[in-house]
């Protein structure tokens, strides 16, 4: 199955890099030959469905604004998830969209977007100031994230072999 490992964020405006901090450690613990693209981005909306088109799975990682999750917590949601969460139909910059409606508008456009797309968001604390540290509980949290998404990763390859589809 061709994955791709999507960490999100800003690394530079402190906790808004989880995502990326995330998928740097995903890079880290595959090994070479792992089928598994990975990659951080700071964008969103069109940008970030067109990075997806041609995966079969996307795992995404990316913050929680503040107020929607403790700080260091993290849920495992499905894009029919994000939808329900994130229902708006336009982002904060007036020359994009929202992730979801970039995704509606490829699904009409028939584009090659994901059978599966799993979004790891995780509760965040500060993402206004300029740091490249996460806060501590955020900190914390990377480990257990980490170990989220390799298992998200196993499991798939278990399943094929178990079908033997490999």
């Amino acid at each position: 199955m061709k994955t791709l490992v999507l960490g999100l964020g800003n690394p530079i405006l402190g906790d808004d890099g989880v995502g990326v901090r995330v998928a740097e450690a995903v890079r880290a613990s595959l090994p070479p030959d792992a089928p598994v693209d990975v990659c951080e981005l700071s964008v969103g909306g069109l940008r970030l469905m067109e990075h997806m088109l041609g995966y079969e799975r996307v795992i995404l990682i990316d913050a929680l604004q503040p107020g929607h999750a403790e700080p260091g917590t993290f849920r495992r949601l499905s894009y029919t998830e994000l939808a329900r969460l994130c229902p708006m139909q336009h982002g904060t910059c007036i020359h994009d969209t929202s992730f979801v409606t970039a995704l509606e508008m490829a699904q009409r456009m028939a584009l090659p977007l994901p059978r599966e797309i799993i979004i790891y968001a995780i509760g965040v604390q500060d993402v206004e100031h300029f740091s490249e540290e996460l806060t501590p509980a955020v900190a914390r949290a990377l480990p257990r994230v980490l170990a989220a998404v390799l298992q998200e990763l196993n499991l798939s390859a278990q399943k094929e072999e178990s079908h033997g589809l490999t």
